[in-house]
Formats: C-alpha cells, sequence, structure tokens
C-alpha cells in the first residue's frame, strides 16, 4: 500500500508525465522552486508563528511578524528561484507577502477560536488500503464544537464558492478530522483568502465525503495503472510555465537546448530549420488549395460564358460537369427527424457511413465492448501539427 496526497494527486491529474518523473522516478526539479511558491511558504512560516507565541502568551504584534517574514526572506532567498512573470521582481513579491500578513493580523488577531494544531502532519487509512497524508494548515474548534479546517491561500485569483463546495483537500482533510473528533457537531472548511482578505467556507455531508472517497480511489486505480503499464501521457497547459522538468520533458526538451544555444548557432538548428520549412511547406499547399478554388469557380464561369463543357488548355483540358447533390437539413432538430424518418423507412443503416474519428477514440478509451475492440487492430501512427510559439528574444 502506499500513501497519497491531495498535491500528489493534483500533479497526476494535472500531468501524468510530471507525476512520473516527481514520484516514480524522483528526479530533482531543475528550479528550485517558483516565487510564488516561495513567498506562500514564507507567508505560512509567519502566521503559523503568529499563533504559536499567541499560545505560550509571547507579545505577538504586526511589526514582529513582519520583520520574522523579512529575515527569514533574507536567509533563504536565491537567484535560482523561477520568477516567471518577468515584469515582476522578487521584492514586488516581498511586498505582496508583507501585505498579506499584516491584512491578515488585523482581521485574524482577535480571534476566539481554540487552536488544536499547526501544520498538522497524520496519515488516514483509505477503503482501499492506501494511505492519505493529512497536513491542515491550522486546525481549530469554537466553544460550539464547530470544528475548523482552515488553508491559507496566497493566490492572486478569488476562489470562488463553487470552487471551495467542489475542493477535494480541505473536504479529505473533514474525514480525517470526523474520525478523531468525536465531539466535532460541524467541520467546517475555511480559507483565508489572504490577497483579498477575505475567508472562503464550505461544509460537507456525510453522503458527500463518501462520494468524494470513492471518487480519490479511482484516481489512485488510474494512477496504479498508469505506473504499472508505465503509460504516462504528458498535458499541456499554463502550467507547464511553472513545472521545475521543463528541460526533461519531451514537449519542451527542444526549446531548452535552443534557449541554451548563441544566436549564430540558435538559426542552424536542424530542428528548427525542419519546422520553419515544414511550415512554408504547408502555408504554399494552403494557398495553392484557396488558388486551385478560385480557378476552379473562374473556369465553371468561363464555361456558363461559352456555353461549352469542356476548355482546352496547351496540354491538359479541363471538363466542366453540372450535377445534382441533396443537402441535408442544418438545423439539428429538423436533422434528428430526418435521420428517424430515414430508420423508420429502413435505410438509415445502408446510407449511414461509419464514423472513424469516433470509434478510435472509443477503442483507445476502452468505452467500447471488448468483442467489437477484439476485431480491430491497433498500431502507433504519427501526426505533425503546428502552432504558434514564443519568440525568442534577441540577445
Amino acid at each position: 500500500m502506499a500513501t497519497y496526497s491531495n498535491s500528489k494527486i493534483s500533479t497526476y491529474e494535472n500531468c501524468p508525465y510530471q507525476y512520473k518523473l516527481h514520484y516514480i522516478d524522483k528526479i530533482e526539479p531543475e528550479t528550485e522552486t517558483t516565487i510564488e511558491a516561495f513567498m506562500g511558504d514564507l507567508v505560512h512560516q509567519t502566521l503559523e508563528k503568529m499563533y504559536k507565541d499567541k499560545k505560550f502568551k509571547k507579545t505577538v504584534t504586526k511589526a514582529i511578524l513582519i520583520k520574522f517574514f523579512r529575515d527569514l526572506w533574507k536567509k533563504e532567498y536565491s537567484e535560482d528561484i523561477l520568477i516567471v512573470k518577468e515584469e515582476f521582481s522578487a521584492d514586488n513579491y516581498r511586498k505582496m507577502g508583507e501585505k498579506y500578513i499584516s491584512d491578515y493580523y488585523d482581521s485574524h488577531k482577535d480571534d476566539d477560536m481554540t487552536i488544536l494544531g499547526l501544520e498538522t502532519q497524520d496519515k488516514m487509512t483509505l477503503a482501499d488500503g492506501n494511505s492519505w497524508h493529512v497536513r491542515i494548515d491550522k486546525l481549530g474548534c469554537d466553544e460550539k464544537d464547530n470544528y475548523y479546517v482552515c488553508d491559507y491561500k496566497t493566490n492572486s485569483y478569488m476562489k470562488t464558492q463553487d470552487e471551495a463546495d467542489s475542493d477535494r483537500q480541505l473536504a479529505m482533510y473533514s474525514i480525517w478530522v470526523k474520525d478523531k473528533f468525536k465531539d466535532a457537531k460541524k467541520v467546517i472548511l475555511k480559507w483565508h483568502m489572504l490577497a483579498f482578505s477575505k475567508d472562503v467556507t464550505s461544509e460537507r455531508t456525510d453522503e458527500q465525503l463518501r462520494k468524494l472517497q470513492e471518487e480519490v480511489i479511482n484516481t489512485i486505480k488510474k494512477i496504479e495503472k498508469a505506473t504499472k503499464e508505465n503509460d504516462f501521457l504528458r498535458k499541456q497547459s499554463s502550467l507547464c510555465d511553472y513545472c521545475g522538468y521543463k528541460s526533461q520533458c519531451p514537449s519542451f526538451k527542444h526549446e531548452a537546448i535552443l534557449e541554451n544555444l548563441p544566436v549564430e548557432k540558435f538559426k542552424k538548428d536542424n530542428g528548427l530549420k525542419l519546422v520553419d520549412e515544414f511550415s512554408d511547406a504547408k502555408n504554399k499547399r494552403l494557398e495553392l488549395e484557396k488558388k486551385e478554388e478560385e480557378l476552379k469557380n473562374k473556369l465553371i464561369a468561363y464555361a456558363k460564358q461559352l456555353g461549352v463543357d469542356i476548355i482546352y488548355g496547351s496540354n491538359k483540358k479541363a471538363a466542366i460537369k453540372e450535377f445534382d447533390k441533396i443537402v441535408m437539413p442544418e438545423d439539428p432538430k429538423e436533422k434528428e427527424k430526418f435521420i428517424k424518418l430515414m430508420k423508420s423507412k429502413g435505410i438509415y443503416e445502408e446510407c449511414s457511413m461509419l464514423c472513424y474519428p469516433k470509434l478510435n477514440s472509443k477503442v483507445l478509451k476502452g468505452e467500447i465492448e471488448d468483442e467489437i475492440k477484439d476485431k480491430v487492430k491497433i498500431e502507433k501512427d504519427w501526426r505533425v501539427s503546428l502552432s504558434k510559439r514564443k519568440d525568442r528574444g534577441e540577445e
């Protein structure tokens, strides 16, 4: 049996290939961390100090906390920390962190919640026998036996109520709370959205938690299947800019090579030249297809004008033939009626065509019966497609 966590599951959902590199191959990321994660970690440590000092009746002032944060920053910051948004400096992020701490202190310094745990570390056993890592930023309760599972968020976007109500992380922690604290009348999930100085709360019923644990176990089954078959797809998204494995990822490895080349070698790279030539060829083909369609229409117009059905060139001739074709109903409702009518007349099967893309998708996703799947053969094929990439900055 293995130990899973919300971050582990999220990594797989965001990019199975990153999951493989991090959790299976155990490769260290190229970058130490991102500036967002670094700032968030220091904010967490500072707020942990706030509550620890209060517990031991030490004087806790805003100035003390800000100084603690600044000292941590000075001690732990390094140039290896990745700053994706180049228009902002590390100092901008430090000032943001200070504001988050200041605003939180102002709004929560007089809280009467009893703190039961800070950065709580524990494990709980899932129904499939695997373990789930429990790490709660702040766990507390009030005099009415309401328990609070709190999470500090330094995100630059506000969490919506729908997102809170479907959030997996704190909901899974609430299962642990209900098991450990039998007196809990309610377990309230609370996100401190520090960038907005607002809190978002949510609750779960026992039935919702049961379904959530089922979903988690099903995801774990997918991970275990992928691990057994060594099948970890790469999933590209905006999160790739923050990934510490870009130069090892087949989707970005060549880009990393290019970025480390001097300008004179950059322009001579074989891969770069091949893509440029392929792009030019594709553009020329599209231009030729457009030109072909234009000439076709001109030939039809010329044949009509002259009253002929063959037009002669230097060494080719073009036959122009008019023919009838049916046009299917375009309105979805009318199209549905038309198909239903064809089925009732017994001619639909004879006139319909096999939709290869849909069949291909269903077979590969395992969404079709084995009896049908066994009749087809799965082969490897290749597809080359083009898309826009970021321009390389001139040195």
